[in-house]
């Protein structure tokens, strides 16, 4: 090869590795989210798509999220959690007591009467997840969120307006914890995700539901039942944990720069912004229940101390289940509210 020939040759290669490292830097990814909500519904409308168009713009349109809602790639809810793992998907939102057992630690959110500030919460479950559940509970994943939604209640045909009417009553519940509180609160549990709500109870299956306020136009349950039943003060019966996760893989592709984006607009900013939007949404959707003139029952201290005693079991089989799994419970519960309180709860 002569001097010139050479010169041309390491010139070219030269263009050609800027090249690619253009194209490397200008990558493109299109994540495509998976989850279980109807596109109205809250989580889809005001908190999922406006963080994919945040995390659009904050890559300068080198990040998007196709939107795919209501189970539209299949599959049912419980299956969201191994559709990411697993890379069916690249993103999914889902409840995390969907897979029961599944996320052991994770539950202590959801014992009975745990949450006094849903903000709080959110916060204190990121750091949860960050400081150490992202290495055990969530190893085979990538979680870009975790965040509980509002005060739970109970939402009824007959109505409920003490502890003894719970007896026997029939209520789809969520996840393991929360069925386990009704079963001891004297109901019969049922579970199931919140798109099977409207059917179970038009077909009788259930008399009665436990859901936050915010999510209920999703199922339009003020037109399926016309009982409510809230707790006074600052006591929320349950919530439930929720997750927004990413298959590992997909995310550890990611060149650097994107995968920086990506960290800044989730983490802790996305799941306090998600609960502080569901806890809004609670007054606007208990304003259709009053509209509809359903029924709205709010049961005093005195009552809802009776309730709080009957769920002490549920809590002490948590923490002798957790034994079980090698895992101090009574321990998670002390840190779970210490940094609830540490958060403003």
């Amino acid at each position: 090869m002569n001097k010139r020939h050479f010169i041309r040759s390491a010139v070219a290669g030269l263009v050609a590795a800027a090249t690619l490292g253009t194209s490397a830097m200008a990558q493109e990814v299109t994540l495509r989210l998976h989850q279980f909500l109807p596109p109205p519904a809250p989580i889809p409308s005001k908190i999922l798509k406006p963080w994919g168009e945040a995390l659009n713009q904050a890559s300068d349109g080198r990040i998007a999220i196709q939107h795919f809602d209501a189970m539209s790639l299949g599959g049912r809810p419980p299956e969201l959690m191994d559709q990411a793992r697993d890379g069916v998907v690249d993103i999914i939102m889902t409840v995390v007591g969907y897979t029961p057992g599944r996320f052991p630690r994770t539950e202590v959110f959801e014992l009975p009467f745990m949450m006094t500030d849903p903000v709080a919460t959110a916060k204190a479950y990121w750091e949860m997840v960050e400081t150490d559940w992202q290495s055990n509970e969530y190893s085979d994943v990538k979680v870009l969120g975790a965040w509980v939604h509002g005060p739970g209640l109970v939402h009824s045909q007959d109505g409920v307006t003490s502890l003894e009417d719970m007896k026997g009553l029939t209520v789809r519940g969520p996840t393991r914890i929360i069925n386990d509180l009704l079963s001891e609160l004297g109901a019969e549990p049922v579970g199931m995700p919140l798109p099977a709500i409207p059917e179970a109870i038009s077909k009788g299956v259930v008399k009665g539901t436990v859901i936050p306020w915010e999510v209920t136009t999703a199922v339009r349950l003020s037109e399926l039942v016309g009982n409510h039943t809230e707790f006074s003060g600052n006591e929320a019966l349950y919530t439930a944990a929720i997750v927004l996760v990413m298959n590992k893989a997909k995310y550890e592709a990611l060149p650097d720069d994107l995968k920086a984006i990506l960290n800044a607009e989730s983490g802790a900013k996305l799941s306090a912004f998600a609960t502080q939007v569901m806890w809004d949404m609670d007054a606007p959707a208990r304003q259709i229940a009053v509209d509809a003139g359903n029924t709205i029952v709010t049961l005093d201290e005195a009552e809802v101390a009776r309730w709080k005693e009957a769920a002490v079991p549920v809590v002490d089989r948590w923490i002798a289940d957790m034994e079980g799994k090698g895992i101090d419970g009574a321990a998670l519960i002390d840190q779970a509210r210490a940094l609830i309180e540490k958060h403003g709860g």
